[in-house]
């Protein structure tokens, strides 16, 4: 099946309304897509850090568990950290989900295709290592779906939103990874 779906308009649709919830946001393209959304002091996004964000999404949910915690990150940045799918499998944080926008490319680096446009079911892995709820979304009505599961069920929660190949323009977070740290333990009570 064909994505038909918009990179933005998805993670925008995620981040509606989001109250407390404490956003990882990986490498490149869904940085980008999350601040495009709306800069906050509760999302942290990962500069340098490639296949790093499932692994920081869960350091956060086992330090915070009275708070809901999004990790927002790419296809290619998930191939390369698989492992950490296992790991929180066995974990089993209530209060992670992992959304992959995937495009099935490496957007950072000339668009080559993924191993996800070769067939890697990147839901059929997450559901093998242990995630209660592992789905693949195709189309927006899924997506409001995706919302109450972040926000009102016990996870943790895996989707693979398949979204169409596109160039976008850039919308940058703040690069200074020491601010980006500071802002993000003053927003949280007891950081």
């Amino acid at each position: 099946m064909s994505a038909t779906l918009h990179r933005r308009e998805v993670v925008k649709a995620l981040l509606e309304n989001r109250g407390g919830l404490l956003v990882v946001a990986g490498l490149g393209s869904t940085a980008w897509d999350c601040t495009a959304a709306g800069d906050s002091d509760l999302t942290f996004p990962l500069w340098g850090a490639m296949g790093q964000a499932a692994m920081t999404g869960l350091g956060l949910a086992l330090a915070r568990p009275e708070r809901r915690v999004l990790v927002v990150t790419g296809d290619g940045e998930m191939l390369m950290g698989l492992g950490s799918l296992a790991t929180i499998g066995v974990q089993k944080p209530a209060n992670l989900t992992v959304v992959v926008i995937d495009n099935e490319r490496y957007g950072e680096t000339g668009m080559q295709a993924t191993h996800t446009a070769h067939g890697v079911d990147l839901a059929a892995v997450a559901k093998a290592c242990g995630f209660g709820e592992s789905r693949t979304i195709v189309n927006s009505s899924q997506v409001g779906s995706l919302r109450s599961l972040i926000h009102e069920r016990p996870g943790p929660h895996f989707a693979a939103v398949k979204v169409l190949a596109e160039r976008l323009p850039l919308v940058l977070p703040p690069h200074d990874g020491v601010h980006l740290k500071d802002r993000f333990r003053r927003a949280l009570p007891g950081g």
